[in-house]
């Protein structure tokens, strides 16, 4: 821990020595800025070999996107995935957002609304094209202000089945693991097989592993169980569709 704060120590005197290079050389051109120690700003870990990112928060959306380009759905309906997903998605497609803490988000196709997703109001077999990605991990143990309750997240689940549509689709992300597990209070682990039984009135169409480790590949499809048994906390994309 010393190390740290050694390393960002070094770190804040090297940048006070460039913002005093910054006002030596806006001396030399035209002052188009305010320059002023009171609006420092230390960015001290972004000067990396490559960008990084969260795994899981750029594959799962990509991969929905492209699902949902295919499909060609009249109307696409997201619960309480990441807002990057259906704020772009309703770029191209009338959608509609809902979640347990509604999102004030203002653009044009797009709805954003309040829901209890172990109590749905949709009516049964109504919904065409639904998504929920990286949420029912998070159901019942009360990180956003939701009731504790173990089985949340079956509670979810089997209202996601509920409303819908025969034949209509489903795009589901949970973290992946080698064994089911919850992490207190953060989320649940599932294994693939785990998710399958869930979800055995409906057929897979597609399932996508986002492995831990870029070296393992970005979205790999049908992955190998060696690959699944190395994964503590890998991504699962499953693509469901309702017989």
């Amino acid at each position: 821990m010393f190390g740290i704060f050694k390393k960002n120590r070094r770190s804040l005197l090297n940048l006070k020595k460039e913002f005093k290079t910054i006002i030596e050389l806006e001396k030399d051109t035209v002052k188009r800025f305010d320059t002023d120690e009171a609006d420092f700003h230390p960015c001290l870990n972004d000067n990396t070999s490559n960008t990084n990112f969260d795994r899981h928060y750029v594959y799962h959306p990509a991969w929905a996107a492209r699902i949902v380009r295919d499909i060609k759905p009249a109307k696409h309906v997201d619960i309480s995935s990441t807002l990057h997903f259906c704020s772009i998605l309703s770029a191209f497609i009338p959608t509609e957002f809902y979640d347990y803490r509604p999102a004030n988000l203002q653009l044009t196709n797009l709805k954003s609304g309040s829901v209890d997703l172990t109590k749905l109001s949709f009516p049964t077999n109504s919904i065409e094209s639904l998504s929920c990605m990286h949420t029912v991990e998070h159901i019942g143990l009360g990180r956003y202000g939701d009731p504790l309750d173990y089985d949340g997240d079956l509670k979810a689940i089997n209202e996601l089945k509920r409303v819908v549509a025969i034949e209509g689709t489903l795009l589901f992300v949970v973290p992946i693991g080698n064994r089911s597990k919850i992490c207190f209070n953060a989320h649940r682990v599932y294994t693939k097989e785990h998710i399958v039984n869930l979800f055995r009135e409906f057929t897979l169409e597609e399932f996508v592993l986002i492995p831990e480790s870029e070296d393992d590949g970005g979205l790999v499809s049908d992955p190998s169980q060696e690959l699944l048994k190395r994964q503590s906390y890998g991504c699962g994309c499953f693509y469901f569709k309702k017989k």
